[in-house]
């Protein structure tokens, strides 16, 4: 193959298939980071859950079980939402939703996770451009 037909001016390569740098799809549609996130947050629950349970049954067998159980519990529950939320949209929709948001309640927080590159302006946008005349 000649290096012009090899190569876009842009410098991607043409003869790799387009879906070579996607993150596989690990459990219940979520990829690797996204199960991540459901389970550390569904485990971070089970934990603030079962430790004033624990204290209050006297037993810390409490807290690993809750833990394990509200981790099974979050990523089948966030498997499920974040498979129909991400439904017919771009691989990096969720990413950039989650941006979004950032940069519009924590903009501090935003600037910090490379959410304040984001247009995150509202309203009409204009062009500056004057109608044409017509020739006398």
């Amino acid at each position: 193959m000649s290096p012009d037909l090899a190569n876009k001016e842009d410098g991607t390569i043409l003869f790799l298939p387009h879906r070579l740098n996607r993150q596989p799809v690990v459990v219940r549609g979520l990829t690797a980071d996204e199960l991540w996130l459901c389970a550390g947050g569904s485990a971070a629950i089970g934990l603030t859950l079962g430790l004033p349970l624990a204290w209050l049954l006297g037993s810390i067998a409490v807290v690993p079980s809750l833990i394990v159980g509200t981790s099974a519990i979050g990523i089948f529950s966030c498997g499920g939402v974040l498979r129909r939320l991400k439904r017919g949209r771009p691989e990096t929709w969720l990413y950039r939703q989650l941006q979004w948001h950032l940069a519009l309640r924590y903009p501090l927080l935003g600037d910090h996770l490379g959410a304040g590159d984001l247009i995150t302006r509202s309203g009409y946008w204009a062009t500056r451009r004057t109608p044409k005349r017509s020739a006398p």
